[in-house]
């Protein structure tokens, strides 16, 4: 392997629009997933790759930086750094073919839980987003603008995508934050991620399609899968995500798999790069499609976050949602897709049979909430603001419940989980904090049992006792007190042993903690 990496990285282009460590970092992370740097490749020092290209040290070290942290390099004291062993050959690309026609929708619609009207605002109740005074006034003075002089589009219908400008600052952000491969073409706005899960599932599948879900899933996305039809298929998560291999062997042909590989939903795990691209081979091999659902990245605590799924994706096999439910608040009911080109006919007309537009008004506001810099303000300020909700409640659990759970700080994410200890019964403590006014969510019922095994199969691991805490939209102190009052919960709950802990299933959950969609 050439320590000239100049001989196959192209040089960066200044006075492009796109920073050269943006350029630099997409260029190394080509050349590895192209295979022109090999697993196990020895890369130049920062130094000397700096003086082959002509860039400033720093420039190289941040892009090594941040391919570090995705996974697709490692550093070995002394020796320097390498292309990680852990990531597979680079695989060689089918023939493109086209795609079967999709389906006709199947009928049904999703059921979606939510918590008792009284408890919905109160801590620590997931969904919740802050904002502050600065961001109030912008989007005010912006919302009068628009009034003051509306869009003639606005007294017509308009676009089943959302407008195209609306497409266009999307397309422009998540390319810059996410790595998000797309052009305003391929965006879809909807009301909300939701409605774009839903539309997807509608296109793409058929009644008794297998589909994997991770596991533990949240109850909304069964629900709308159930909704349409599919057969779920379990896949365990561990430390590194979704456990592909266990996906293969239990249902080699499924038609389509949904994944949270930013922050797996509830557990908060990231889905290792070794997983990501095992997941892109699966999914060529099968001809199976990938909804990734993004649905909190842009809250991460701890370096950069980290490059979308979507991105790496050579075989447009990949569906990619957001919102901005939770990074602006979710009244907003604005989400979006980006859709692989062979999708964006068949999804459009299932958008036509059910919602003609966006609301133009709303996409008025956002467009230039985008287009102006608010928002990437908005996200510096809520960043700081919930880091330090997040620490706050870490440090009021730990001394409220010092023997009780086990807690830790996400490093991306609003919410947060309190593990039990062997025999603590989640959704009994989940129901008698509601009884005070707190709203812990039960992880355990969020487990499904494995196709045709029985609760005590070994197979099947036992589910997380554990609560999940959301942190974003509630001051300081209110947190406090509700930290108090479940410490208060768990004495109105006998301990239990292991064996007396109902086994769980996503049917179980509690009608007042039925959860909602982490990304609606």
């Amino acid at each position: 392997m050439p320590h000239d990496l100049g001989l196959i990285l192209p040089a960066p282009e200044r006075g492009s629009g796109v920073p050269v460590l943006r350029q630099l970092y997409l260029a190394l992370r080509g050349a590895i997933l192209a295979g022109r740097l090999p697993p196990g490749a020895r890369l130049p020092a920062t130094r000397a790759l700096a003086e082959q290209l002509g860039l400033a040290r720093n420039t190289v070290v941040a892009a090594y930086d941040q391919l570090l942290a995705e996974g697709f390099i490692e550093g070995r004291v002394g020796a320097g750094s390498f292309v990680s062993r852990d990531l597979p050959e680079a695989p060689e690309l089918p023939p493109a073919r086209r795609p079967p026609a999709p389906p006709a929708p199947p009928a049904g619609s999703l059921a979606e839980g939510t918590v008792p009207e009284a408890l919905a605002a109160r801590p620590f109740n997931t969904g919740r987003t802050g904002w502050d005074a600065r961001s109030q006034r912008i989007w005010r003075a912006l919302s009068i603008r628009r009034l003051a002089a509306p869009d003639p589009a606005m007294f017509g219908y308009g676009d089943p995508r959302g407008s195209r400008a609306l497409r266009e600052a999307i397309a422009r952000y998540l390319r810059a934050a996410r790595a998000v491969r797309c052009d305003p073409d391929q965006v879809m706005v909807t009301a909300g991620a939701q409605q774009a899960i839903d539309l997807v599932l509608r296109v793409l599948l058929a009644p008794g399609d297998p589909v994997w879900v991770e596991n533990p899933c949240y109850p909304a996305l069964r629900g709308a899968l159930e909704a349409a039809g599919a057969r779920l298929v379990p896949v365990p998560v561990d430390a590194q995500g979704l456990d592909v291999a266990a996906g293969i062997a239990a249902a080699p042909a499924a038609r389509l798999a949904y994944v949270t590989p930013s922050s797996q939903y509830p557990l908060g795990v990231v889905l290792s790069m070794a997983r990501r691209l095992e997941l892109l081979a699966w999914a060529r091999r099968a001809g199976a499609w990938l909804v990734e659902d993004d649905y909190d990245s842009e809250f991460r605590y701890a370096g950069r976050p980290l490059a979308s799924l979507q991105g790496i994706d050579e075989a447009g096999r990949v569906i990619y949602v957001g919102t901005f439910s939770k990074v602006l608040f979710p009244g907003l009911r604005l989400g979006y897709a980006v859709l692989p080109p062979a999708l964006l006919g068949p999804v459009q007309a299932a958008r036509l049979r059910s919602d003609w537009h966006p609301a133009t008004l709303a996409e008025g506001v956002v467009t230039d909430f985008l287009e102006e810099g608010h928002f990437a303000q908005h996200l510096r300020r809520m960043r700081l603001h919930y880091r330090a909700a997040r620490d706050g409640l870490v440090a009021a659990l730990r001394a409220a419940l010092p023997d009780r759970i086990a807690v830790e700080p996400p490093e991306q994410g609003l919410k947060l989980l309190a593990r039990l200890p062997d025999g603590g019964d989640d959704v009994a403590v989940a129901e008698a904090a509601a009884r005070r006014g707190v709203v812990a969510r039960p992880v355990s019922p969020m487990y499904l049992r494995p196709m045709d095994r029985g609760p005590g199969d070994p197979a099947a691991p036992p589910p997380l006792r554990a609560l999940m805490l959301g942190f974003s939209g509630y001051e300081l102190a209110a947190l406090r007190r509700a930290a108090e009052g479940l410490a208060a919960a768990f004495d109105q709950v006998p301990s239990a042993s292991a064996d007396q802990v109902p086994s769980a299933s996503a049917d179980q959950v509690p009608s007042a903690f039925a959860d909602q969609p982490p990304s609606a």
